[in-house]
């Protein structure tokens, strides 16, 4: 059931709040485990993934004949589902490529390049959040943005890792498995060992130790974001589909219990057929104690004096997901500032893009969509610009740059230009 706030500012806090007391005490594992192998390189490996994995490994690599092996026990028609998804989300994502350019003014030529990462790996939990969707959302933008060297790490769990992440990276044309997960395959990743060469990035999720890795590399190595925990919030009017929000709602909840589900709405009916759904269906689920629990900690409803108040209050949380039960959902798009992918109507539920629609579902998370986008393209190249002046037009200028660089006080910036200037 959800429970329903008297004030905005009521639910703001209770969202506010959403972190794990935890967190520290991974930061301090992960430091530790990152050092170790900083220092000792695949030994380390080794020794973290018996302790937390309890699998003794020779290899890190996964050979051809176990790749073909794992593959063949997925299933054929998960497989030609996984091949649909993937199109569509190449059809999607091929959009979002940039092209270098130049521009010329007498006697200068200014550009900017559009360059692929080299080398980046993807990280794909091996629990039970094993998601082959999220490897899709990250290789595929990845191959479009020509990034030349793909690996997945993927912890080698006692029974095996699961055949929808062979058969996702299979459909991905990436051959590289690497059987290391947790803030071991982050650590390899980053800095490097004798048998891996470390990456320029490393996207994809994973549990609090891997979110408190994500913070330690970062900047040695970029990532994708630093994920929180899921959220969906949706804005309906009176006339929404009760049966329809409560699913949604209930489709969010089930990651996490610290994942969250926010209905706004202006009709105080709405809400309580919306509890009433709630109450029905989720008997039938078979995560039932996770979505209890996110639920009561982190669900919640605000009855606002209008949709266009609720949507102001959504742009305030800025959610990772945003839904608009709303008559016109065209209309009221333009009013949303922040979210980090926006679904419109009745028929277009969150899972859609989880899976199938081809926009990403890797986006920004506790408020992030204020400043963040999400995964694409654009998340696996790099920008460089050029510049080249002649001798007359630099002449030209000169006298501009040395006072700018004077006003400073950064005399060899002055200096530079003058030397030129004989």
């Amino acid at each position: 059931m959800l429970k329903i706030f008297n004030s905005a500012e009521a639910l703001l806090e209770k969202l506010k709040n959403r972190t794990n007391n935890k967190f520290d005490e991974a930061l301090q594992v992960a430091r530790e485990v990152i050092a170790e192998v900083r220092a000792n390189g695949d030994a380390a490996v080794k020794r973290y993934t018996k302790k937390f994995d309890n699998v003794e490994l020779d290899d890190f690599f996964m050979g051809e004949e176990e790749f073909a092996g794992i593959y063949a026990k997925c299933a054929p028609e998960l497989v030609k589902t996984m091949e649909k998804a993937a199109r569509n989300i190449e059809e999607y994502h091929k959009t979002q490529l940039q092209n270098s350019h130049v521009i010329t003014r007498s006697g200068a030529i200014l550009g900017q390049r559009i360059l692929p990462l080299e080398r980046v790996a993807l990280y794909v939990p091996g629990g039970t959040a094993a998601y082959p969707s999220t490897l899709l959302m990250s290789a595929v933008p990845a191959k479009i943005a020509g990034v030349r060297e793909l690996m997945i790490f993927t912890p080698p769990k006692p029974g095996g890792i699961k055949p929808e992440i062979v058969a996702a990276a299979k459909i991905c044309g990436i051959n590289k498995i690497i059987k290391i997960g947790g803030i071991q395959a982050f650590a390899a990743a980053a800095y490097g060992t004798e048998s891996i060469a470390r990456v320029d990035k490393i996207a994809g999720p994973g549990n609090i130790y891997v979110t408190a890795a994500q913070k330690l590399v970062y900047g040695d190595v970029d990532i994708d974001t630093i994920a929180g925990p899921s959220e969906i919030l949706i804005v309906a009017d009176k006339d929404a589909n009760p049966k329809f929000i409560a699913a949604d709602l209930l489709s969010q909840a089930e990651h996490d219990v610290m994942a969250s589900s926010v209905l706004l709405t202006d009709s105080p009916e709405l809400a309580q057929r919306v509890n009433a759904e709630i109450e029905s269906q989720i008997k039938q689920l078979n995560r039932r104690e996770i979505i209890e629990q996110s639920l009561a900690d982190y669900g919640g409803c605000v009855i606002c004096e209008s949709i266009d108040k609720a949507i102001e209050l959504s742009n305030l949380i800025a959610p990772e997901h945003l839904e608009l039960a709303v008559a016109e959902p065209f209309e009221k798009l333009n009013s949303v500032t922040n979210a980090g992918s926006v679904f419109l109507g009745e028929y277009s539920p969150e899972p859609l893009g989880d899976y199938f629609a081809g926009t990403n579902h890797v986006l920004p998370t506790n408020g992030a969509a204020r400043f963040a986008s999400p995964l694409g393209v654009d998340s696996f190249v790099k920008k460089s610009s050029f510049i080249y002046y002649s001798r007359e037009t630099l002449r030209e200028v000169s006298e501009d740059i040395i006072k700018f660089a004077e006003s400073e006080q950064l005399t060899a910036h002055a200096n530079s230009i003058k030397v030129r200037q004989i």
